[in-house]
């Protein structure tokens, strides 16, 4: 009797084997492609995420009524969290599939394509990320809700500008003086590329230029940008700025700035006293 690894075992062990490599070959060979990644497919699958109920709720978050900031953009009523699950679902997508997506009437297919665009940012060569960061000025109409120019700013204006000290000053100058809401915030929010390194000195440029915006989205995106200086790199970097402006800068734009001060110094400020 053939003990469990005699002969006989082997044998039948080393035909398997090779039976195995053989299918494991023919089964790369023969499998079907892929199916080819397009925005048009890509908005058929959004589509099909969507709720109504959803949808009506973001209407109203992102005021798209009549006269308002987001007037007449469209939803399909998706979640922060499905969309980026999506986006990592969408392997292989390029600049052919996100380009179309952001000239899209859907807000989220918009979303879709700017994540794209960030993901494709990070893992390109030079030349890319400066097509990128060029497609990306030469969109802002379509970059028209403060949460499409937060997901997206930081990692392709601010990253693409960050070693192009002189270039950075004229194109965040420019759009920090833009009549446009949306290329204002793409300025301020462009700088927390800068903070998360430890850098502060450009962020408190542009907010000077900000300071007295009548647009609560400008207003809430220098607070927000001033209270990350504060918490990242040390209130002792954003008070000289508070200190100087506390009396003439929005309400909301003070607020977002002190929020993580400790109460004692937040009243003060907002007594005007800091």
């Amino acid at each position: 009797m053939e003990s469990p690894a005699g002969p006989g075992r082997r044998k039948v062990a080393r035909r398997a084997t090779a039976t195995a490599r053989t299918c494991k070959g023919r089964g790369t060979a023969d499998a079907p492609p892929l199916p080819k990644i397009t925005a048009a497919g890509v908005v058929k699958q959004l589509a099909g995420l969507g709720s109504d109920a959803m949808a009506e709720v973001a209407r109203t978050f992102f005021k798209t009524g009549k006269g308002e900031y987001g007037e007449g953009d469209r939803f399909f009523g998706i979640r922060a969290p499905l969309l980026h699950a999506t986006v990592k679902d969408l392997k292989g997508a390029g600049l052919e599939v996100a380009v179309p997506l952001l000239k899209s009437g859907w807000h989220e297919a918009r979303a879709v394509a700017l994540l794209l665009l960030v993901r494709l940012y990070k893992k390109s060569d030079p030349a890319t990320q400066k097509a990128i960061y060029e497609l990306y000025l030469k969109s802002t109409k379509h970059i028209n809700g403060w949460d499409l120019v937060d997901l997206s700013a930081e990692h392709i204006v601010g990253a693409f500008l960050a070693d192009k000290p002189a270039l950075r000053t004229r194109v965040l100058d420019k759009l920090a003086r833009s009549e446009s809401l949306w290329e204002r915030r793409i300025a301020m929010l462009a700088t927390f590329h800068y903070i998360k390194r430890g850098e502060y000195a450009e962020t408190l440029r542009l907010a000077e230029i900000l300071v007295h915006d009548r647009e609560d989205l400008i207003q809430k995106a220098v607070g927000w940008m001033l209270r990350e200086v504060g918490k990242r790199i040390g209130e002792e970097y954003e008070e000289p700025f508070l200190k100087r402006f506390q009396k003439t800068m929005p309400r909301t734009m003070l607020r977002y700035a002190i929020e993580r001060f400790a109460e004692p110094k937040r009243r003060r400020y907002l007594a005007g006293k800091g």
